[in-house]
């Protein structure tokens, strides 16, 4: 619809001579210029602004999630998932895990459990610039048991022995976690495993 109703104010320039084209031309190459660096900066950040009040507000299907805990969805979504689901996404063999994080009274731990080789990943992404930042999982750190200790910008505390720290560049951090689920029959041991990935506050 845009387009048509550009092309037709196009062609009514035209019809008056090419001098009523040069205005024109001049206002798109500025909102071009201007518009275009306002999106790639803004748009991001708007979408995972969206992930946080979706999930501090309404939750992934269980209700809202409060700040430093981490929701596990008990299914897989689907196509025929409700659309105000952050989870319909049509995926069938992942559970995934969700929440928002604020690190400014203290680092919170990041504990995952031994998976024993089954596929899970957690994604931490930077709200400010909507980049992930650093990943736990199979891939990334194995499958066995352990605790990482998410610190915001400028922490200075000790790491307590047998954990890892993971230095935030904000604050604030969406977390994304996936499961994998091998068959329906598999379904409660995939969510036994997505339960334990939890956090909690480091002490002291």
């Amino acid at each position: 619809m845009i387009l048509v109703i550009f092309a037709w104010v196009i062609y009514q320039r035209l019809s008056r001579g090419w001098s009523e084209i040069i205005p024109l031309a001049v206002a798109a190459g500025i909102v071009w210029v201007i518009g275009t660096p306002a999106f790639i900066y803004f748009w991001p950040r708007l979408t995972v602004g969206g992930y946080k009040r979706a999930i501090l507000k309404h939750g992934l299907g269980g209700g809202p999630v409060p700040v430093n805990t981490l929701y596990a969805a008990p299914g897989t979504p689907s196509p025929s998932a409700s659309r105000a689901s952050l989870m319909a996404t049509g995926t069938d063999d992942l559970l995934y895990i969700g929440g928002w994080l604020d690190l400014r009274e203290a680092p919170q731990i990041l504990h995952v459990p031994d998976t024993a080789g089954r596929y899970y990943s957690v994604q931490l992404t930077d709200p400010s610039t909507s980049a992930n930042f650093a990943y736990v999982g199979k891939r990334t750190t194995g499958t066995e048991a352990g605790d990482y200790v998410l610190t915001g910008p400028g922490w200075t505390g000790a790491i307590p022995d047998g954990m890892t720290q993971i230095s935030s560049p904000s604050h604030s951090v969406l977390v994304v976690g996936r499961v994998f689920v091998a068959s329906e029959a598999d379904l409660p041991a995939a969510c036994g495993l997505a339960q334990q990935i939890q956090l909690s506050p480091l002490r002291g």
